[in-house]
């Protein structure tokens, strides 16, 4: 069949020296990302696809937050859940899941963690990882919650969120203590009986090591006469520094979280 009006060319795809270019400029930056660490969407090999724009503030969160739960684990993690709550729910959050991964391994094994390797990473030491979306979310927009188990019957539960403008993040919840503040580089995390003059005692024996508290929260348990704070500190603690700062309020979990990328 012949039409006057139609000219029928070959497919040209990226042959022009512009797209060229263009899908040059685009495969550079996605592996400068792979060598840093960072997220490539477009990676045949990264589970998910197309990430949301409403999903893509939760990523750096979702993986500090995994960085936490290593920090408060007592041994090694057998089971893992990520709880994605709120709006995104019924987005594509499987990256959130990756990341969170990539977080709590992050400061576990000596090379790179990336988003590829995390889950097989989880497989290989015989982790049990769900992921679980629900539209609810009673204080906030959005927030994702953490939950592992250890080799030793231990629970562990944090949750964060990313408010305002500035996409500050937020420690909203450990242990099932409610609470709300900056999620810093620095954290000190106390739980320990509930009674008068503990937030003077922390900061005269802080104050002692030449720590400064940038922030703090206490909350209080909602089943027993426990507390929990939570220290933004100026910088890294050591080992010694918590377990004196923990003595001197004779605290019944301790620890001390450093996200810092150095």
């Amino acid at each position: 069949m012949e039409l006057d009006a139609v000219n029928v060319t070959p497919h040209l795809g990226a042959s022009t020296a512009e797209a060229q270019e263009k899908a040059g400029v685009a495969v550079a930056k996605s592996v400068r990302k792979a060598l840093a660490g960072e997220l490539v969407p477009d990676a045949v090999n990264v589970a998910g696809g197309a990430i949301h724009e409403d999903v893509r503030p939760g990523i750096p969160l979702a993986e500090r937050l995994g960085r936490v739960v290593n920090s408060l684990a007592n041994s090694s993690v057998t089971h893992f859940k990520v709880e994605v709550n709120g709006e995104i729910a019924d987005k594509d959050v499987s990256v959130l899941k990756l990341s969170a991964l990539k977080g709590l391994f992050k400061d576990v094994v000596s090379d790179q963690v990336s988003y590829v390797n995390a889950p097989l990473l989880a497989e290989e030491r015989g982790i049990g990882v769900e992921l679980v979306t629900d539209p609810y979310c009673e204080s906030f927009r959005n927030v994702t919650r953490l939950t592992a188990t250890t080799s030793e019957g231990q629970r562990i539960s944090v949750s964060g969120t990313v408010t305002g403008p500035k996409l500050v993040q937020k420690l909203t919840e450990v242990n099932d203590f409610d609470l709300e503040i900056e999620l810093t580089d620095n954290l000190l995390i106390f739980r320990y009986e509930d009674r008068p003059g503990i937030i003077g005692q922390l900061g005269q024996a802080l104050g002692a090591n030449d720590i400064n508290i940038a922030g703090m929260q206490v909350s209080p348990s909602a089943t027993d006469n426990d507390a929990l704070s939570v220290l933004a500190v100026d910088s890294a603690v050591s080992e010694e520094v918590v377990k004196a700062v923990a003595g001197a309020v004779n605290a019944s979990a301790f620890s001390g979280v450093s996200l810092s990328e150095d």
